[in-house]
């Protein structure tokens, strides 16, 4: 289960903001360009040639759970069936802070995997009165695929629902702290989401996950690094202004 750690935490990370200079975290120096460019691909492992490069994502008149495509660059759209490869990166990470843009259709569904392993949830839930870990925002429960695929906890619902309506853009800002192994690799410190903003609204604050979500927890080994994942594999979803930057978070 996943369990709120101490509020000095956060201290600590505020403290590391305040030594890197006036600008801080929030300054563009640093950050990692993943969906822009010249080359939006080049930072993805072996991306599959159906992801769409566009210059915007808007719902389809005719299909509402589609999404189309508008030309121009820096935005990119899970092509045209809204089922196909994952984005993962090939740089690994630990400590980062992330920024990504995202535009789901009616009833889709997509994630956001930090290490590929801990998942922040994409989906459309805009006026839910009833929030869990699979709403907009939460971090994922964990699960099992068999004898069909099914939760096992409940993960981490956000503090408030800041899920937009389907078809309008949607910023997550996300501080996350990987775990920590000794050196005999056994593990010493949870990872954690130091703080989720999702479309302006603090959703999370220092949250630690004991373990991967969904069926990670029990099919993948935690790892001091990993690559940031964007799900594309659950329904239409289009990213665009994505970015990261690796950080050095205090040990806590």
């Amino acid at each position: 289960m996943h369990r709120a750690s101490p509020r000095w935490a956060l201290g600590a990370y505020l403290w590391v903001v305040a030594s890197v200079g006036a600008a801080g975290l929030a300054d563009a120096d640093g950050w990692i360009d993943l969906t822009g460019g010249d080359e939006p691909l080049k930072h993805w492992q072996d991306p599959a040639t159906e992801w769409i490069i566009a210059g915007d994502a808007v719902l389809d008149p005719q299909m509402p759970r589609w999404l189309e495509a508008k030309p121009g660059r820096g935005v990119l759209v899970n092509g045209p069936k809204g089922r196909i490869k994952n984005l993962v990166t090939k740089q690994k990470f630990a400590d980062i802070e992330a920024h990504v843009e995202f535009v789901i259709p009616k009833g889709s569904n997509s994630g956001v995997k930090f290490m590929g392993l801990y998942e922040i949830q994409i989906v459309d839930s805009h006026g839910a009165k009833e929030l869990h870990g699979h709403s907009c925002g939460g971090i994922y429960p964990r699960a099992e695929h068999l004898p069909k695929y099914h939760h096992i906890d409940d993960g981490t619902p956000p503090r408030v629902n800041a899920a937009k309506p389907a078809g309008e853009w949607q910023s997550l800002d996300v501080v996350f702290q990987a775990p920590r192994f000794d050196a005999d690799g056994k593990k010493v410190r949870h990872a954690r989401f130091v703080r989720v903003v999702l479309n302006g609204q603090l959703i999370h604050e220092n949250v630690e996950v004991a373990h991967p979500t969904g069926a990670a927890w029990r099919l993948s080994r935690e790892t001091a690094t990993g690559p940031l994942l964007l799900q594309a594999d659950h329904g239409a979803v289009a990213f665009r202004n994505v970015r990261i930057r690796p950080v050095s978070l205090p040990a806590r």
